[in-house]
Formats: C-alpha cells, structure tokens, sequence
C-alpha cells in the first residue's frame, strides 16, 4: 500500500528529502542550545566574565536564528510535498477513474468516489505533511536529547528510558482498537454523503412532494451513525494525551528528586543545579516529542483507513480492455448480435439479456419498443461496449466489438442516453464535447438537424449562453435536443437514441426523425422509445419483453402479429397520446 501510494509523490521528491534534512538540523540546533544555556550558567556561577558571557549570547543567539531559519525551511518544504502529494494522488485517482467500464462503477458507489478523492485524500495528505516532518523531528529529537542528557547528567537520563516502554504498549493497544472503528466510520461516511447527494440532486422532487421532514431524518440517522463510531474512535485517542502527561510529570518529579538528593549529597560535584535544570529540559523535548509521536499516530490510524480506500480504486483494474492488436477503423455502421447472453456481473444467477439473434443492416432506422425492466438500454449498451457480452458476439461492421480500439468503437457509436447530461460551460462547449474542432457552421447545423437551433437564438447570448451544472437552467425538451446535436456533430456510423425524445412534443419528434432520413441517410440509427409515433416509420421494430427480442418487424406486421405491439398501440392511439 505504500509503494503504491508512494507513486504518487514524483516531482515532489526533492522537497520530501528537504523537508526532513531541515528538521534534523533544526532539532540538533534545539538539542545543542539547552548544553550551551548550561555552560553559560556555570560560567556565570563559578566567574562572571562579560567576554565570556557575551560570546556564549552571540553563538546562542546566532543557533536560534539558524534554529528559526531551518524550522521555517523544513515548514515550506513539507507544504509543498505534502500538497503537491495530494495533488498527485488527486489525479491519478480522477485518470484510474476515467478508464473505468460501467461495471466498475457499478461496483463503487458515486458517493464513495467522491469522498475517497476528497475526505480520504485530505486524511493522507495531513498524515504524510505528518511522516514528513513530525514523524521524522520526533525520533531525531528523542535520541538527541537522550544523548545530550546522558552526556549532562549521566546515567540519571536512564529515568526517560523506563518510561518509554509502557507508553510504546499502551499507544499499541489504543490503536488496536481504535482501526476497526475507523475502517467503519468510513464505510459510514459513504451512506452519509449518498444521502447528501441524493437530496440535492433531488431537490425539486423533495419539495414537490413536501418529503423535507423524511429526507432530514434520514440524513440524522446516517449523521447520528458517523458521531457514534467517530466519538468511540476520539474517546480512546483521548487517552493520549493524559498517559503523556502523567508520564512526563513523573519524569520530571523523580529528576527533581534524585538531582536534589545527588547535589545535595555531593555538594555539586556528581551533579550541579545548572545541570539539572537542563536535563529537565531535555526531558521535556524527550517526552513533547513522544506526545508528538502518538498525534502521528493517531493520524496515521485514520488516515490508514482512507489509504487503504485509495488504494482500492488505484489497484482497480478495469474489465474492458483494448485488444493486443486492435482495429482502428470501423466499415460501416451494420450491427450484428449472435447468440449473446448478458448480465451485469459474474457472481449474478440470472441473465439480463437472453438468447439475442439480431441483424442491422448499414444506414437502417430501429425502432425497440418494450416495458420498463424489458433490458432495452442494455441491450444497445453492447454496441458501443460499454459492457461485455458474457456469452456470444455483437458485431459492428462485421467485426467483433472486442477487437476495436475502445475510442475508435465509441467515435463511430454516438449514444444519447436516457438521462441526458449537460456540463457547466456555454452551449458551444457542450456541443463541443462530440467533436472538439466543430466549426460554428457545423454546430449551427447539427443544431438544426435535432430542432435545436430555433430555441438557442431565441437566448441573448445564442451559442453562448451559459448552462448551469446539470442543464438546470433549460427545460427537458431542450436538453434533450441539444444532447442530440452534440451526438450528431460526431458523425457517427450509428446513433442509438435511447428514449432521448420523451420530453419533446409529437411535432419536433417528427421533425428530427425526417431529418435524420433525409440528412443522416448512411446512419444507422436506433431510437428507443415508449410513444409508438417515435418508431412506425423505421425500417425495423423490435419488441422486447424480460431481456428477449419477442418480435420483429414493420408497424404494420406488429400491429396485425404481436399481441404487446398491439396493446401498446391501441391504449396510446385511443387515449390520445400522440395527438397530445
């Protein structure tokens, strides 16, 4: 887990090596200044000699600046590793991310993504700022001290080594318990911020339905949760700070103690009183670094969790993956589906898609009819590849979808989705997104094509007019035609709609399937959708019924043959729906 999260430090390395260089040097600094504060009491107790004493102030003085210098030195150095490391780790999250398929996303959760990027990169960043400095100055200072105590006071600096052990133990068993705690807390705050994100998406449904009550004891019930196992974690890192303490005030009462009884009893000559007054100096800096070391500690137990989740997604390999040697060109736009079976994951008992013989002819119009649940989204979701077949072959331009280069498929494959998606940026931007080097004359006239351009000019700002994360500030309708012109500006060999004309009304449908025809006549084109209207001109219908094809053929084949066509038909032409 180190090694993996360690990849990520790269041009920060230098400042990483920095950092603790400068921190060594500032604590040997900080180590030598009490030995020197000695001498120079000595000196002012045994002979007070001005020459003396002002040169022992001037090297004292010249050590605390340079003591000063580095620790500012070592502070820079470790912000900038410690930034530039969550940086790093940032975006090789987001990169891993953007290769995924479908079915790694599916197997973490939107919410657990955004926090392992925010909340858990934020923990390790703080735990290697951390490593690089505290965890580094803490074991330095200790020895140092140690060693300057012996040298001062001899074997009376052996007090701080008994009281090592037992702290070391009880900063073991308090980790021990609180990681379980953690690795919880974590999982919990997933489902908290699920619930956030949920909410806020839905803000207008929440109120529409005037749920505002359920949605904030829902999100106090997760709050609640994330509090309880964080307060269990925090009370038993609580006990840090006064096991330190009492150790300390024990160190130092029993150098009091003995240095007392030893100055005492040896009139001064085992030990004098400037001596002792630095060794409990120097038992200070001993015992403030251990408390430093168990804050390390604490840190690191946190952020342990949060590494490990990072690590989760950097290991994340993804499912789909370009062939050895692919094809980079796709034919033409004929889709073929042989004997596939399909579903969502290997451990699942049942298929998705079952049993799929389909034949699409180059420049063809496909209609798929079919209930919710029928796998209508699924199905066309193979086409480009977004998943994998588990059994049998789908074909485009009679080559395996397998063995395309994924960009070169997904080029020539423009999918405008159920749920259409628009970014925050101008139109122009957003239409950008199918063809980056688009020109205005060919947005203006993709526009035209799915009935888009007459709104946009309406706007002050036409083509520039901001959009709003989400699209929140056009209508359904008008999302949709625009996630339309952003598919045609690809020029794709095929254009699957899926159910992406539900929010326009009868008359702009018909608009931008004639369009379509006379303007995309090599497209093959896929249009799911639940109005009949929308598919009785094509080339083809498709019934689906529980993941099978039920039937093909003409509107008028179905309309006489199959039985769920029909239906469909007849509750749409009698209740009117097509003439609304």
């Amino acid at each position: 887990m180190i090694r993996k999260l360690a990849k990520s430090i790269r041009e920060y390395k230098t400042a990483s090596l920095l950092s603790p260089l400068f921190v060594t040097i500032e604590v040997i600094l900080e180590c030598i200044i009490p030995f020197i504060i000695a001498q120079l009491l000595e000196v002012i107790r045994t002979d007070i000699n001005m020459g003396a004493i002002i040169r022992y102030g001037l090297l004292l003085a010249t050590m605390a600046i340079l003591s000063l210098v580095t620790g500012a030195l070592a502070g820079a150095f470790c912000a900038r590793a410690s930034a530039g490391f969550a940086k790093n780790l940032r975006k090789d999250m987001y990169y891993k991310i953007q290769d995924f398929s479908f079915e790694n996303i599916d197997k973490f959760s939107t919410p657990s993504l955004v926090t392992r990027m925010t909340t858990d990169v934020t923990n390790v960043q703080l735990s290697y700022m951390m490593i690089v400095r505290l965890a580094i100055r803490c074991p330095i200072m200790m020895i140092f001290s140690f060693v300057m105590a012996f040298v001062m006071g001899g074997y009376l600096a052996f007090v701080f080594v008994a009281v090592i052990p037992p702290l070391a133990f009880a900063l073991f068993f308090i980790m021990q318990k609180v990681m379980p705690l953690f690795h919880r807390v974590f999982k919990k705050y997933d489902a908290l911020n699920e619930s956030i994100q949920e909410n806020v998406k839905g803000m207008r449904v929440v109120k529409a339905y005037v749920r505002e009550d359920f949605e904030k004891q829902k999100f106090d019930r997760a709050a609640e949760e994330v509090k309880v196992d964080f307060t269990r974690a925090e009370r038993l890192l609580a006990w840090n700070n006064p096991i330190m303490q009492f150790a300390f005030y024990t160190v130092i009462s029993s150098i009091l103690f003995i240095g007392s009884y030893l100055i005492l009893s040896s009139s001064g000559s085992v030990i004098n009183v400037p001596e002792v007054s630095q060794l409990i100096v120097y038992g200070f800096q001993i015992l403030s670094s251990l408390m430093m070391f168990s804050m390390v500690f604490a840190m690191i137990a946190m952020s342990g969790e949060s590494a490990r989740r990072i690590v989760e997604i950097l290991d994340e390999e993804s499912t789909l993956h370009n062939p050895a040697d692919p094809v980079y060109e796709v034919k033409d736009g004929s889709v073929d589906f042989d004997d596939v079976f399909f579903k969502y994951s290997k451990t699942a008992e049942k298929f998705v898609l079952s049993d799929i013989d389909l034949h699409i002819k180059s420049g063809e119009t496909i209609g798929i009819i079919g209930g919710t649940g029928s796998s209508k989204t699924s199905l066309v979701n193979l086409i480009s590849r977004l998943y994998d077949v588990t059994e049998g072959s789908v074909k485009v331009g009679g080559i395996d979808v397998r063995a395309y280069d994924l960009d070169t498929l997904r080029n020539q494959v423009a999918v405008v989705l159920q749920k259409n998606i628009l970014f925050s940026g101008t139109i122009k931007e957003n239409l950008r997104w199918g063809n980056p080097d688009a020109t205005d004359e060919e947005m203006i006239e993709a526009c035209r094509l799915a009935q888009a351009d007459e709104f946009i000019t309406r706007f002050p700002d036409g083509y520039d007019t901001y959009i709003e994360q989400g699209g929140a500030n056009v209508s359904g309708g008008q999302k949709q035609r625009l996630c339309i012109a952003r598919a045609l500006l690809k020029k794709p060999k095929i254009l699957i709609l899926d159910d992406s004309t539900s929010a326009v009304d009868t008359h702009t449908d018909a608009l931008i399937r004639k369009a379509f025809r006379e303007y995309l006549p090599d497209t093959t084109k896929i249009i799911i959708a639940q109005r009949i209207s929308s598919v009785q001109d094509a080339d083809k219908i498709i019934v689906m019924e529980s993941g099978r094809i039920n039937a093909v053929g003409t509107h008028e084949e179905l309309v006489k043959t199959n039985a769920i066509y029909r239906e469909v038909y007849e509750s749409q032409v009698k209740g009117g729906s097509d003439d609304e």
